[in-house]
């Protein structure tokens, strides 16, 4: 087992070299100096925007949710927010980027529109979802 451990390290460590080397090749000095204000740029973007906003939404819908029949569907919400919220953050450097830089057949589509009904279809069929949910959790029971 220690053998494969340190092979697999070996491994990652020279993936990792094999990248850095491909990174200063590719990349000018200006870049360079450039990157890692960038990553830590990110790293504060996410501690400092994306997880108090991550918390509160969370919080609030904890809160929401403990009122009656609510448990029910608070999966839903948590599920329809979730894809709304990473289809958001995979789509938010198209939308950044429309229309600028050299080459304009780069990015040539309507990305804003196109994430709108992205969105809208994402929470209409949440909101579908909730309410198949809904009705069939409070529909009486016959009796046998």
């Amino acid at each position: 087992m220690k053998i494969l451990r340190a092979a697999m390290a070996a491994v990652g460590v020279g993936l990792g070299l094999w990248g850095l080397r491909l990174l200063l090749q590719t990349l000018s000095l200006d870049a360079l100096i450039r990157l890692p204000l960038w990553l830590g740029g990110a790293v504060l973007a996410d501690d400092f925007f994306l997880v108090p906003l991550t918390v509160t939404a969370g919080w609030l819908l904890t809160r929401w949710s403990i009122g009656p029949g609510r448990h029910r569907t608070v999966g839903t919400v948590r599920t329809t927010a979730l894809y709304a919220g990473l289809t958001t953050l995979i789509a938010l450097p198209l939308l950044l980027r429309q229309g600028k830089g050299v080459n304009p057949t780069v990015l040539p589509r309507d990305y804003l529109r196109d994430w709108l009904l992205l969105e809208a279809t994402i929470i209409v069929i949440g909101v579908i979802v909730a309410i198949v949910q809904s009705r069939r959790t409070t529909r009486p029971r016959r009796a046998a």
